[in-house]
Parts: C-alpha cells; structure tokens; sequence
C-alpha cells in the first residue's frame, strides 16, 4: 500500500528508463493542504484573535462533497492545539440524526478534557423538555470551559446535523457572544432547507464565509507532487485534471494509479504508463476494492450499506458468518485504507469512499441489507428511534410493519424532536396507499407534529392536500383541528374557520367536537371576536366536561378569563383564568411534567395583573413559576420573555422591556418573512416601538411603523389594532400627523364596543395616550370617545384604582381639569407604573404653572418628582423634555440629577456586576430570573456604552469605574454612553 510521503529513490528495471517511485510510509497520511491560504489565513487571524481572549467569531466553510473541508477542520483543530488552545471537532451523520445534539456531544465528550460531564447527561435526558435542557447545559458547560480558555469548535457535515445541533449552531455562539470562541462550521453546498436556514441566520450575524473553489492547476501539480515525492509528468497532471480540483478525488486517483503500477519515475518526473485511468471516483473505489478477497469485498459492501461506523458482530449476522470467519477480512480491509476502526467497530475513512461503495450495489440488494439490518438491531433490543432512518429507506409502499415502527418512532421523538419527529412521520404517511385505515390519522399526526416544530407553511401544505383526499370525517376534523392549531400562530380568523369546517363534519366523535368547540373559543377570544365567543363558551363548556377533556375545558376557561376582561369584569376574569391554569395542572394527571403543560394560561394571568396595576405581583408570579420550571422549551421561552418585556413597559422599567422584547425576536425562526408576525412578535414589537419612542430613538419608531404596517393588514382583531395603535404612536413620535389621523380611526372604531382597541390588554397609560396625541392632531372627536371608554371601564371595574387614575387623568386632559389631575395622580401614588405616575405629575405641573405666580413651586415639585420617575424608567425624550420644563421655570437639573450609573441602567448594572464576578451567563440569567437570550441583550448594550469588546475588557474597565466611585461617589452618576445617543 502507497501513500504520500517517502525516502530517497530506487533504481527499477522499467523501459526507457523509468524506475520505481520514491518509497512511500505504509500507513497513509494525509497530504498537506494546498490552494487554500485564503481559508487557512482566515483561520490563523482568528486564532490569533482567540488568543487574545475577544470572541465570538464564527466561520462557515461550505464546498461540494471531496473539496477538502474535513481536511481544513482538522488543520484548524490542529493549529489550535499548537497555539495551546483547547479544541473540539464533532460531525453529522447521515443514519445519526436522530440523537439530539449528537455531533455536537461527540466533539465535548470525546477528547482528554471533556467539557460534558456523562452522569449530567444521563440525569437530564430524564428532563421534561431534553433538548432544551440539554441546550441549556452545553451552553452553561461552553461559557464556564471559555472563561479558563479560549476554545475552537468544529463542527463538519451541518447538512446532517439533526434539528437539536441546528438549534444550538445559531443559538449559542449569540449566547456566548463575549466568550473567546471560534466557531467553525463547514456544509456541503446542495443542504436542506433546515440547514440552508441555519447558515443563513449564522451570515446575517456576521459570521465569514469561505466557499471552497475547485484547486487550480498549481495547486493539483502540487498536491499530486505531494503524493508521489516527485515532480508530476504533463500526462500524471492531465489525468489529475479529472478530478475536478476535489483535493480528496485527486488523492484517491492518484493513490489507485500507483497502487495498480501505471505511475512509474522517468528521469526526475512521474509519468503514466499502460492502460486505462480511471476517470471517476467511484472507479478508483472499485479498483481498490477488486484487489481485497470476496470476503472482504463482501463486508465492505455490507458495512457501506448499514452506515457510517458498524459493528463487526452486527455484519457477521447479516453475513451469515461466524465472527471468527470475519477476522482476517477486517484485517484486510483495514490495510486497504479504505476502512479505519479497531476491530471491533469499522468506519469509512471519508463519507464518499462509503457512497462509492455504496452505490456498486444493486438497489434491491441494498434496500434487503438495509431491511434485515433493522429487523435484526430490533430483536437486539435497539430502540425504535434509532432504527429508523433504515427502515424509512428500506421500506416500500403498503409496508404495514414498517409503517407502524415509523408511527411508534415518531411518536416517542414528539416531545423533545418534533421536527425529526415530523420526517418520520410523513416517510410513514408516503408509504400508505390511498384509502387505508392509517392514512387519515397519520395526515393528521404529521400536521400536528410539523406544527409542533415550527414549520407552518409545510403543515398547512400538508393539510391542505389531506383535505384534497376523501378522507373519513373523523380523520378529517383532525386534520382540520391541527391545522386550526397552527393557524392560531398568525390568524385566529383562519383558525375559526378551520374548527368551523371541522364541526359541520357528521358522526363526529364527541372527544373530537369538544376538542373544535373549545379551539374555536379560544380562536374567537383571541382574535377579537368577543361577541361570538362569549355566546359559545357556555355550549363549549358543556361539550368540553360531557367529553370528560380537562384540558380542553382548561382552554375555554382562559378564553371565557380574555371575554370578561374586554367586557372590564376583571374579578371575575382573574377568577376564570386560575380555574383554567388549576385544572390545566390536573389534565395530565399527578405525574405529569409541568412543562407539558400549556405556558399561554399562565402568561394570560400574568398579563391581567399586569392591567389591573399589579405589575411587581406579575412579575413575582413569572419568577416563581420560572424557579418550578413551568416554562420550559422555544415556544414556551418566547411567550414567557413576551409577559415579561410587557410587565416591563407597563411598570416602566424599559431597559428590561427592551432587552426582554429583543430575547423575543432572537428566538423566533419564522419561516415566513412577509407574513405578519405572530402575537408573540408583534407584541415583542409593540414594545420595541414604545420603548424607542420614551427613549427619543427615531430609527427605532420608524422601524417600528414598518411593523405596525405589517401588523394592520392582519385579520385578527387584536393584532390589527396593536398594530393601529403602535403605528399612531410611531407616527406621532415622528411627526406625522396625517399617519396618526389613519391609525388612530382603528381605535375609535372599536370603543363602543366589546374587544381590543389598543394594544391589548390596554395599558394603564394606552388611553391618556390616546387622548394625548389625538389632541395634538385634532382629533377631539376621538379624544372624547377614548375618555367615554376610559369612564366606562372604570365604572365597570370600581376596585381597580388604576382604571379610575386613567380616566380621571384622560378626561382631565380634554376639560383642563386640574382638580382631577390631582385625583389621578393621588391614586396612582403608590402604584408601580413610573410612566403613568410621571406622565400625570408633568401634567398637573403644567396645569399647576399656568394656574398663577403662586402655583410655581407646587409645578417644581411635581416636575422634580416626574423627572426622577422618568430617569428611572430610561425615559430618555420624556426626562429632556421634563428638564426644558424646569428650564422654563427658572430651575436646572443636570445630567447628574439622575444618570444611570455609569452610563448603565440598574438592570445591566445587576448583569455586568455578577459577570465581573466570574458568573456565567446561565447563572446571571437564575439569578435574576432572566432568560440568557436577555443577558445577551443588556451585555451587548452594555458594551456598546462602555466601549468594550470581550469580557476582560468589560471586568477591567468596570472595575476601575467602581474604584472611581469608591473614591468620589459622585462620579457613579455619569452621563449616558454612545448607545442612547448622547
């Protein structure tokens, strides 16, 4: 066996006086890298930047299959370990996808300093929701790992890493944005959408991107020079050209050319002699592999055909051969170099040796091979799961026993790999011939699964040709059941429509009808309709608890909670909604994980405290129910960080909205772009845009009404009006009186009756806004329909002190009443929202001031009182404004009065404080009751403001601006950094 490498040359008997080549080492090594200096440099300056511990970078390497971005992965590891860093290289795999994370806990594990611990792992694959903990514990294990030194991971074949790896690739390096990590990715061109997806996100981040160009001819002459010690003849270099500028094709030609003696050294080159060069990969495969004994051809073959890595015993069963019959063929297929492993495990050296292999055997042998080696690793006790990828491929259509394995593997992926799942199960929906039994429920199951994962529009495809087929009508009310589910993301009135459909089906069965009734209530409620849904609930009810379903009786209650707090019963909507969420608890019974269970409830409730006053309480309860792990997995995180970044805004404290908001949208992987935001996002919108417009941020409010536009041409109800209404206050942050007029007629359409107006559920301050800014446009028609709505929600809902302010304060501003700004501002004295307490002080100073000479000190005060509230909330416009008021009145307060310490709010002060002290950013994120996407959030700003790059940098400036205060108190107050454009 030849390879690269070699001595000093021997003198052979060849014609015309050639002679053999230069010796080559009997183990074969690969050969040095050549053509790629621009990869290699780019690799080398990230190193150098690792080394001075800044990071994050990332690196996608993408190129055809054979274009040499293994080699360059394992360069990359390599000069890692040189510089003494710490270096992890995983794969995908393509019969491995079915294990969560998989290459990536192959590179952690599999090394002399493992960053996973195994006894972890084992104990959280026992997780409620595995693949969000063990995202979670990767990431807390990478940050503690980079804050000793600086790491590089690789991570090869992304077009086969599984759902869980995409996840993490695009999601972690944001996580671990001030750690000195170089992530290096690399992917076959032609990739799934999945992936295509994923490597998107990782460009639109700033990640650098290299695509691996054929070799030119100077570096194939020296690769093949490489490979033979000699300089190549003109006709060694023309057969090399066949290659295509694959630097592993032109290895393995090279090396089958001289394994066969048709290179030969003439003088100081080396020439072609005799016969035939093969001209493909796959030619040079099969030459090398007609060398080996039947035997271990046999095996070869075998082995291509179960997969990447196979056991030796499992291949002398499907051979019908006794292991020690098989001893000496692994041997000699080990020699060939075909084949790497220990004896007891054989892999393929490269994924297209095995291709290669792999396509020499007839498509029904291999499809039997591939059909025997399931059936045998499942007598073997080898989890459905993990079968399979080989029983999806070696199945055909009508194939009933595999079509069941599928249903049963699909089902057990559900929970933690829904995607995966989905794949499953649509192989299985493929495999069943029109009119079979199993067809209208895995219709439905695939629906429900490609849902689950986030792939909207597959699933509606899906749905939609289920509902082309005569499919039986409780077959069909399932399809339409998962289809009114995924609906619900973005449109409660298709969602409606769906469940409709679904309940003019005959013979339905009770538990199904039950399951439409209570989606179409909640869809109604949702969306809007609180007329119509407030006429179902009692008949959902019924249906609901006749079907013995606590679940979808839980779901009507929360809907039945959202129809009383539109008609300003809020007592007895917070009492419906802690029915909902109780019998939501007992629906899966005493040993059910909490985090099966649905977070909508909980966030609901949240969010009515939050509108009736009780934003600390709200937000106590999320910390409580975050410390119990009742929200647990993506969907569930987003809907949580969206009750938080809107308790934030209504009790002012916008530094955390924002962050919170910002959380929201790095979560979010909507596939597509053009469809108005679901009510997660345009609420995180909704809030980006309030918050841009008290902190004076212009781009902020101008890209807000973009999302405001998007949001208005929704047909649900409630994300229309939001949209209206975020739309009235960008536009009146920018100075558009004529886009005011048109946004704020949404609201004034809906006062009169029942349903959301603004934003809902309104804001303490969402009607004197309203009034505010309708004023200042001259719409006083307006602005007294929105007091009238104010005054009757107040009536409404008497034990409410903040309803009473907001109406007081309202009607104060369209009569210029001072006596009931003084009572609006007395019942807010004590409440948590510093906008709305600001927001009355500053107008009863103003009411004050114009009231006489006498009454200037009392507007001082008040305005004092509203700018230290402002400056508190991070309200950056309202506080100048406040100051130009004090101005006005002979009084200066300056930057110092009230300046975020260091330029940093308290929130990201709480943060960069516990990050300077070594935590990591999971351990900041549990101790704050944040999420990490959030920490992410106030460490980027707080970077930005101090001028930093990397956490060193962060610890050595926040020390000495603590040691400055240490010495001077004062200096703790000072004015803000660049980011809030001062």
């Amino acid at each position: 066996m030849h390879g690269a490498g070699g001595g000093e040359a021997e003198s052979g008997g060849g014609p015309d006086g050639e002679h053999g080549l230069p010796d080559a080492a009997d183990a074969w090594q690969p050969p040095r890298i050549r053509g790629r200096d621009d990869v290699l440099g780019l690799v080398r300056a990230a190193l150098r930047q690792l080394e001075g511990r800044s990071g994050p970078e990332v690196i996608v390497i993408e190129g055809v299959p054979g274009s040499g971005k293994t080699r360059l992965l394992d360069e990359a590891c390599a000069l890692a370990r040189a510089a003494g860093l710490r270096a992890y290289k995983g794969g995908g795999d393509p019969d491995g996808q079915l294990v969560p994370m998989g290459p990536l806990l192959d590179a952690l594990l599999a090394t002399d300093a493992p960053v996973l611990d195994r006894a972890a792992l084992r104990a959280g694959a026992r997780a409620a929701d595995h693949r969000s903990w063990l995202l979670r514990e990767v990431g807390d294990r990478l940050e503690q790992a980079a804050s000793k030194q600086p790491l590089v991971i690789a991570v090869d074949d992304v077009q086969w890493c599984d759902e869980a790896t995409l996840r993490a690739l695009h999601t972690l390096p944001e996580l671990l944005s001030d750690r000195a990590v170089l992530w290096i990715v690399a992917s076959r061109g032609e990739a799934p959408e999945a992936v295509r997806r994923t490597l998107d996100r990782l460009k639109e981040t700033g990640a650098k991107t290299l695509s691996l160009t054929p070799l030119d001819s100077a570096a194939v002459a020296d690769v093949v020079a490489d490979l033979l010690a000699i300089t190549p003849g003109p006709d060694v270099l023309e057969a090399a050209r066949g290659a295509e500028g694959r630097p592993l094709l032109i290895v393995e030609l090279v090396r089958g050319l001289r394994e066969e003696g048709l290179i030969v050294r003439a003088g100081d080159q080396a020439r072609l002699v005799g016969g035939r060069v093969p001209l493909r990969f796959r030619d040079s495969v099969d030459q090398r592999l007609r060398q080996v004994s039947e035997i271990t051809q046999e095996l070869v073959r075998v082995a291509s055909a179960l997969g990447r890595e196979t056991p030796v015993g499992q291949l002398s069963e499907l051979m019908d051969r006794k292991p020690g019959e098989l001893r000496a063929a692994v041997r000699e297929a080990l020699a060939t170099d075909l084949m790497v492993g220990d004896g007891v495990h054989l892999r393929f050296r490269h994924d297209l040796i095995r291709e290669a292999v792999k396509a020499g055997i007839p498509t029904t042998v291999l499809l039997l091979l591939r059909r025997r080696a399931a059936e045998l690793q499942l007598r073997h006790g080898v989890p459905e799961v993990e079968v399979a990828a080989l029983v999806a491929e070696s199945a055909e259509p009508g194939d009933r026993w595999a079509i069941g394995v599928l249903r049963r593997a699909a089902a057990e992926l559900a929970s933690d790999e829904p995607s995966m799942a989905a794949e499953i199960s649509r192989r299985a929906l493929d495999l069943t011939r029109p009119g079979t039994e199993e067809r209208g429920p895995l219709f439905a199951e695939t629906v429900d699964l490609l849902r689950r994962s986030g792939r909207a529009a597959e699933a509606r495809t899906l749905g939609d040709r289920a509902l082309g087929e005569m499919l039986e009508p409780e077959a069909e009310g399932r399809v339409r059941l998962g289809l009114a589910r995924v609906a619900a993301r973005r449109s409660f009135t298709d969602a409606a429509r769906q469940c409709r459909d679904g309940l003019s089906l005959p013979a339905l069965p009770a538990g199904l009808r039950a399951e439409l009734l209570a989606m179409l209530c909640v869809a109604l409620a949702c969306g809007g309709d609180i007329e119509e849904a407030g006429r179902l609930i009692p008949a959902a009810l019924h249906s609901v608890r006749e079907a013995g379903n606590p679940a979808a009786e839980a779901a009507v209650l929360s809907g039945e909670s959202v129809v009383w707090f539109y008609h300003h019963d809020m007592d007895l909507a917070l009492r419906r909604i802690e029915e909902s969420i109780a019998l939501g608890g007992r629906a899966g019974g005493p040993t059910a994980p909490p985090a099966r269970q649905d977070p909508r409830p909980r966030a609901w409730r949240s969010l009515l405290r939050g509108a009736v006053g009780d934003t600390d309480g709200a937000l106590e309860l999320l910390d409580a129910q975050l410390r119990q792990g009742l929200f647990d997995g993506p969907d569930a995180s987003r809907t949580v960080l969206m009750t938080r970044c809107r308790l934030f805004l209504d009790a002012g404290r916008l530094a955390e909205a924002r962050a919170e908001a910002e959380a929201v949208l790095a979560l979010s992987d909507t596939e597509e772009a053009d469809e108005p935001a679901d009510c997660v996002d345009a609420t995180a919108h909704y809030v980006l845009g309030r918050t841009a417009r008290h902190r004076g941020d212009l781009a902020g409010s101008r890209t807000a009404a973009e999302h405001a536009r998007r949001m208005m041409a929704d047909d649900s109800a409630l994300t229309r009006n939001t949209g209206a209404w975020l739309g009235a206050l960008s536009a009146d942050a920018l100075g558009d009186r004529e886009e005011v007029d048109r946004c704020t007629r949404y609201a004034a359409d809906a006062f009169e009756r029942p349903g959301p107006a603004l934003a809902g559920p309104e804001d303490v301050t969402d009607y004197v806004l309203y009034v505010r800014i309708t004023l200042r446009a001259g719409l006083r028609d307006r602005a007294e329909a929105a007091v009238r709505a104010a005054e009757r929600r107040a009536v409404a809902a008497p034990g409410f002190p903040v309803f009473a302010a907001a109406a007081a304060h309202a009607r104060a501003l369209l009569t210029d009443d001072v006596d009931l700004l003084r009572r609006a501002a007395l019942l807010l004295a004590d409440g948590p929202q510093r906008i709305a307490r600001a927001s009355v002080l500053e107008d009863l100073a103003v009411a004050s001031a114009a009231a006489g000479e006498h009454a200037g000190e009392d507007a001082v005060g008040h305005l004092d009182r509203a700018l230290d509230l402002y400056v508190r909330a991070g309200a950056d416009r309202d506080v100048d404004r406040v100051r130009r008021r004090l101005r006005d009145l002979g009084v200066r307060r300056g930057a110092a009065d009230g300046a975020g310490r260091f330029g940093l709010t308290a929130a990201e002060v709480r943060v960069v404080r516990l990050i300077t002290q070594g935590a990591t950013n999971r351990a900041v994120a549990e101790a704050l009751f944040l999420s990490p996407h959030t920490v992410s959030s106030h460490l980027r700003h707080a970077y930005a403001k101090l001028g930093v790059t990397s956490r060193v940098e962060l610890a050595r400036v926040f020390a000495e601006l603590e040691g400055d205060v240490r010495a001077d108190p004062r200096r703790a107050d000072v004015s803000r950094g660049p980011a809030d454009g001062r």
